[in-house]
């Protein structure tokens, strides 16, 4: 017989985080009991709260629509009005595979407890196997919740397990919170990159292609070049030295660096060629690491930075992939630098976050906080166990972050298996946080690949590698700058930064005339000479975000200038080309975020 255990506890006594995981969970309890209302025959997942509500996963007999979450949502509200308590009692395992007899995924679950730690929750006639964090009754959910999408996801998170439907809610103490959030979802979906990035063109995703494999399209792919240009000079200006690497490696490289064992089920598979085992590589340093040692260097060479545009491969679950946020094939803005010692490495970390912030500050992006990602002394597994060289590390980037006066917080458990970083988090218009730039500090691979150099007495030492990335991936880069922009980019990132828009047709030739002299400046312009009325060309030029429009008649054509409108709406009439073409060069060069007297909008 199942026992029972005491469930009753003071809200207001708790912490509001503690208080809002009890709300949030005790939601999706009361969400599994409205879904078997619906569907008696549902089987069940999880059911876990989480940052901003709660979801639960569950196998149904047909697909979900978006009137079976109002229906849902009614019947939630309905319970909640009838204050039912949460009980929470134990039950033997023999006793709860026969409770779950028919719910194969409680049985998975069920698998995994040891005797003793079993334990279910009931309210209202409906029990979940469960942990429990519960409120003491129903009346205690507050009614500051929406049940808001349908998503799919495997079980367990595994591709090869069944896939469930999950239904997402959100929760919070009160309708203000709600309303806040609400208006956060609705601007994350005005923001979204994937929609935008559709409504440009700049890239698209293709079954025949593979999910997370991104094809840039040519005004996409105008963007990434800027991009990719910029932080090369901005690179080679400091003492960079840039390389091309192969994207296929030896599975022995990723062996003997460490990779392979904590990094193998994120990779592509293995490809087996003539008695060989070659992967595709996640990470670029095994590679830099090769051409450091690839000749014995001195300390008077270094620090030595080298740097590429790697391309990365790894194999995101299915679930996880988005847009280009998250994908499986990326180009890393990469770099790693072998340092002397501790004095130069620290030097060299100063370095990266000051052209970090010039990076950032050219693109106008401010909404970042810096995190100091630490290991975990107490996980063996997961981080290499060497704690005078996590002393180490750790202690050299909270000095660096210190004496740079930099407001950072610190998280165990976040940094990479071999070392500490420092990692920029940015945050979406989703509100949810991406790791663009890392910086990290590395004692373990140089010793995994015994690097050497030939220090000023004479002898070999081991330096010190710094990991470092500033413009993140060029696809996760991107979406952040669409959605930051709203698809509004700067005059200098614009696949199109001006188009000439003839009233008529007898002006197409002046059109093109002026098209042509722009374009001898390098600037990206074009000429709409469809058979359709200007104001149509105006309104699908501001749709395509295009910075400018220059309308060319009769009078513009004698005058030999153009008459300027600015995307956003404003028309600063008409003004000589070579005028147009210097104001333009100007903005392109300094790389500003304004366009011509008018905000970048």
């Amino acid at each position: 017989m199942a026992e029972a255990l005491e469930s009753q506890i003071d809200l207001t006594a708790l912490p509001k985080e503690e208080r809002l995981a009890r709300m949030r969970h005790s939601a999706a309890h009361v969400l599994a009991e409205a879904m078997l209302e619906l569907f008696p025959d549902a089987e069940l997942g999880i059911g876990p709260p989480i940052d901003t509500g709660f979801y639960y996963d569950f196998r149904l007999p047909r697909a979900l629509v978006p009137d079976d979450l109002v229906w849902l949502e009614e019947r939630m509200r309905g319970s909640l009005a009838g204050r039912h308590p949460f009980v929470m009692s134990a039950l033997t395992k023999d006793e709860a595979a026969r409770r779950w007899a028919g719910q194969p995924f409680k049985l998975d679950l069920l698998a995994d407890l040891e005797e003793g730690a079993v334990t279910q929750c009931t309210h209202a006639g409906f029990t979940d196997l469960c942990r429990g964090g519960h409120v003491a009754h129903t009346g205690e959910i507050p009614a500051s919740f929406k049940l808001t999408s349908i998503a799919a996801a495997y079980w367990r998170g595994s591709e090869k397990n069944p896939q469930l439907q999950r239904v997402y809610g959100a929760l919070f103490e009160t309708a203000e919170e709600l309303d806040a959030f609400e208006r956060q979802l609705e601007e994350a979906r005005r923001r979204d990159h994937r929609r935008i990035g559709r409504d440009l063109k700049l890239y698209d995703l293709f079954d025949e292609v593979g999910p997370g494999h991104v094809v840039w399209l040519p005004a996409g792919a105008t963007i990434r070049r800027e991009l990719e240009r910029w932080i090369e000079d901005l690179e080679l200006d400091r003492g960079y030295q840039h390389v091309r690497t192969p994207v296929v490696a030896k599975s022995e490289l990723y062996k003997r660096s460490g990779h392979w064992d904590h990094y193998q089920e994120a990779m592509y598979p293995i490809m087996e060629r003539e008695g060989e085992e070659y992967v595709l590589r996640p990470m670029n340093c095994p590679h830099h690491i090769m051409v450091f040692e690839s000749e014995l260097h001195s300390y008077r060479e270094m620090p030595i930075r080298i740097a590429e545009l790697g391309n990365m491969h790894r194999w995101e679950k299915s679930g996880q992939v988005s847009g280009m946020s998250r994908v499986r094939i990326m180009t890393l803005n990469d770099a790693h630098i072998f340092c002397t010692g501790i004095e130069q490495a620290e030097s060299e970390v100063e370095g990266v976050l000051q052209l970090m912030e010039e990076v950032y500050g050219v693109l106008g992006l401010k909404n970042y906080r810096y995190r100091l990602s630490l290991g975990d002394p107490s996980d063996t597994t997961k981080y290499v166990h060497n704690p005078p060289m996590w002393e180490k590390g750790e202690a050299l980037l909270r000095r660096v972050l210190q004496r740079a006066r930099l407001p950072f917080h610190e998280a165990v458990g976040e940094a990479a298996f071999y070392g500490p970083k420092i990692d920029v988090q940015f945050q979406t218009a989703a509100g949810k946080d991406e790791t663009l730039v890392t910086i990290q500090v590395d004692f373990h691979l140089p010793n995994q690949f015994g690097l050497e150099f030939v220090g000023e007495d004479g002898e070999r030492h081991q330096p010190i590698i710094v990991h470092r990335g500033i413009l993140s991936t060029m696809e996760r880069m991107v979406a952040l700058l669409i959605e930051e922009y709203e698809g509004n980019f700067p005059l200098w990132l614009a696949p199109t930064q001006a188009v000439v828009i003839p009233i008529a047709d007898r002006h197409v030739e002046y059109a093109r005339e002026v098209a042509a002299q722009l374009k001898s400046h390098r600037l990206r312009v074009e000429v709409d000479a469809r058979n359709e009325r200007m104001n149509g060309k105006i309104r699908d030029a501001q749709l395509r975000k295009i910075p400018y429009m220059l309308v060319v008649g009769d009078r513009e054509a004698e005058a030999g200038a153009a008459a300027v409108r600015v995307r956003g709406g404003g028309d600063l009439g008409a003004v000589p080309v070579v005028e147009i073409a210097a104001e333009l060069r100007r903005q392109r060069d300094e790389k500003s975020l304004m366009l011509w007297n008018h905000p970048a909008q």
